[in-house]
C-alpha cells in the first residue's frame, strides 16, 4: 500500500513545499500555508501496473465528425461573452467579489435555459434549497423547471451526473467550487488539493457526458480567483464578474475562452428584479455626463468586439504637500504616470507639483492603450481649465517620444461615435488616406504629436 506523505500548500497561490513556514515564498502572503496529506505514487507505475495501454490515434479530420450546437440562454449579453452560447461539454469558471451578483446572474441564465427546453441542474454548496427558491421567487423565476440540490460531496455529484436518467442533462451550476470536497482526501474543503481534485473529477464526467458545467469561484482580496492557478487552466472559459457595488452597473468579462473571443464584455444593470442586460452601454455610461466642466473627455474604447464610449474625468489641483497625490480609478496608474511625464517633457506643461485625480466614469476599467489620447486631453483640459467641445471623442496611443500612434479598428469606434451623435473625432495621423471609411457626419482632427493636442486648446 502506498505510504501517505505530508505536504504544505499555500492557499493563496497553490505553491507546494515540504516544510511549514509563516510566509509563502512564492506570493508573499502570511499565514496561508496549511498541511495536506497526499498518497505517494505506486512504486510500479500508476495503479501498481508495469505499463499502460497504447493510445489509439486518429486523423484530424474523419468521416464521423459530430458537431454540437451551442445552447443559447436567451440573455444576449451572457451569450455574447461566451462567444454565442454554452458549448456542450465545456467547463466555465466565474469569479467575482462577494455580493456582486454571480449567483443571481447564473440563476437567471439557468432558468432561461430551462424555459427554452434544456434540462438544467443547480447544485448549491453554500445555500439550502429553500434559500435558492426564495431568491428565484424574488426574481420572478419560481416556475422555471430547474432541478435544485444542496450538496458538497463530489462523489454524490459525479454519481448523479453518471446516472443521467432518461433525459440527458445539458447544464449544471456548481455554486461554489470552494465548498466541494472528496471524502477520500484528508483535507478541508477549499484547500488547494480539494479544489483541484474536485474540479478535475466533475470536468472529466462533464466532458464525457457533454454537459456544460459552470463553477462559481471565490476571489482573494486582490481580485484573483481563489485556489490553485491550475484551476484556471483546467476549465475552457474564465469569466470575471466585476463592478462597484455602489454603482448599478456590472461588467461580465471573458479573460479566457477556448470557444470564442477573449476580452469580450457584457454589461448589466442591477435592478430590483435582478440583473438586466444593457443593449446600448455607451449611452448609459454617458447619460450623466456634464458637458460644461473642464477635465471631461469622451473616449471611444473597444472591449473585445464591442465599441464603447466612456467618459474620462480628470482633476488637476496645486498640491499643498511636498509629494503630490496620484489617485486613479478604472485606469492603469503606471500608464497615467507615463502620460504625465510625456506632457511635462514634450509639451512643457507643469504637472509635477499638482495633485492629479483620474476617473473612468461608470465603474468600468479600461486597459487598452487607445485611451492615452483621451487621458491626455482630459489632463490638459483640467490644467488649462478649458471645456472640451461636447461632441468630440478621442482615441490614440501616446509614445514616450510624444508621438500619437495608430490603433486598431478605428472605423468601428467612429461608427459608434456617429451613432450617438458625436460630430468630431481627434485621432492619430493616418499615413494612408482610405476613402469611404468615415461615417457620415463625423469630421476628423488628426494629431501626430501630443504637442498638437495641447495646441488645440
Amino acid at each position: 500500500m502506498a505510504k501517505a506523505q505530508k505536504t504544505y500548500a499555500c492557499q493563496s497561490c497553490g505553491s507546494v513545499s515540504h516544510r511549514w513556514s509563516g510566509k509563502c515564498d512564492a506570493c508573499g502572503e502570511w499565514n496561508c500555508i496549511t498541511e495536506e496529506v497526499v498518497e505517494a505514487s505506486a512504486p510500479k507505475g500508476l495503479g501498481g501496473k508495469k505499463g499502460g495501454r497504447v493510445i489509439d490515434f486518429v486523423p484530424l479530420s474523419g468521416a464521423n465528425e459530430q458537431t454540437y450546437p451551442r445552447h443559447k440562454s436567451g440573455i444576449a449579453e451572457f451569450d455574447r461573452v461566451l462567444g454565442g452560447g454554452l458549448v456542450p461539454g465545456s467547463a466555465i469558471l466565474m469569479g467575482g467579489d462577494p455580493g456582486i451578483g454571480k449567483s443571481t446572474l447564473l440563476l437567471q441564465a439557468v432558468c432561461s435555459l430551462a424555459n427554452l427546453g434544456l434540462r438544467t441542474q443547480y447544485i448549491s454548496g453554500e445555500e439550502a434549497v429553500d434559500q435558492v427558491r426564495m431568491r428565484a421567487q424574488r426574481l420572478g423565476l419560481g416556475k422555471a423547471p430547474v432541478e435544485l440540490a444542496s450538496a458538497t460531496n463530489v462523489r454524490d455529484i459525479v454519481a448523479s451526473m453518471e446516472e443521467g436518467g432518461t433525459r440527458p442533462v445539458g447544464c449544471i451550476i456548481i455554486d461554489s467550487i470552494q465548498t466541494m470536497f472528496i471524502d477520500s482526501i484528508d483535507s478541508a474543503p477549499g484547500t488547494v488539493t480539494q479544489v483541484r481534485t474536485s474540479a478535475q473529477e466533475i470536468i472529466r464526467v462533464a466532458k464525457r457526458r457533454n454537459i456544460a458545467v459552470i463553477f462559481v469561484g471565490h476571489v482573494t482580496k486582490d481580485g484573483q480567483i481563489a485556489g490553485p492557478r491550475v484551476l484556471e487552466h483546467l476549465v475552457d472559459t474564465v469569466l470575471h464578474f466585476e463592478g462597484d457595488r455602489s454603482h448599478q452597473f456590472r461588467i461580465l468579462r471573458a479573460v479566457k475562452n477556448r470557444f470564442g473571443p477573449t476580452d469580450e464584455i457584457g454589461v448589466f444593470e442591477m435592478m430590483q428584479e435582478g440583473l438586466v442586460e444593457v443593449a446600448n452601454p455607451s449611452a448609459l455610461f454617458l447619460s450623466q455626463r456634464h458637458q460644461d466642466v473642464p477635465g471631461s473627455a469622451v473616449l471611444a474604447a473597444l472591449e473585445g468586439t464591442r465599441p464603447l464610449l466612456v467618459e474620462v474625468q480628470a482633476l488637476v489641483a496645486v498640491s499643498p504637500h511636498g509629494s503630490p497625490r496620484r489617485a486613479v480609478l478604472g485606469y492603469d496608474s503606471n500608464r497615467l504616470a507615463m502620460i504625465v511625464a510625456v506632457l511635462e517633457t514634450r509639451c512643457g506643461l507643469q504637472l509635477s507639483g499638482c495633485d492629479i485625480f483620474l476617473n473612468i466614469a461608470g465603474g468600468i476599467r479600461i486597459n487598452e492603450p487607445a485611451a492615452d489620447l483621451a487621458v491626455a486631453a482630459a489632463l490638459v483640459s483640467a490644467l488649462k481649465e478649458v471645456v472640451l467641445p461636447p461632441q468630440m471623442v478621442f482615441f490614440g496611443e501616446v509614445g514616450l517620444a510624444g508621438e500619437v500612434r495608430q490603433i486598431a479598428q478605428a472605423d468601428v469606434r467612429l461608427k459608434e461615435a456617429a451613432k450617438l451623435g458625436f460630430t468630431e473625432a481627434v485621432v492619430p495621423s493616418r499615413k494612408e488616406k482610405k476613402a469611404g471609411k468615415l461615417p457620415e457626419g463625423v469630421s476628423l482632427r488628426e494629431v501626430g504629436r501630443v504637442s498638437d493636442l495641447a495646441d488645440l486648446f
